[in-house]
């Protein structure tokens, strides 16, 4: 019998903050855009890079998505 271990890692560092337009449809607060570094790993050899932008409110930390038309 055989055992195999997947070693699978995730890691997310916050690279900026800035002001975005509009307001959190919840509470009426300030929105935030954050750019968030992504790696994923498995067993310590790196698969993916991205870097991507999510959109939080400053009053109720709720992650906001944005819907293009």
């Amino acid at each position: 019998m055989c055992l195999i271990i997947y070693v699978c890692d995730a890691e997310e560092k916050e690279l900026g903050r800035q002001a975005a337009s509009g307001a959190c449809p919840s509470c009426g607060g300030k929105v935030q855009a954050v750019d968030v570094e992504s790696r994923w790993k498995f067993c310590f050899l790196p698969l993916c890079f991205v870097i991507k932008r999510k959109y939080q409110c400053t009053l109720c930390s709720r992650r906001l998505v944005l819907y293009s038309s």
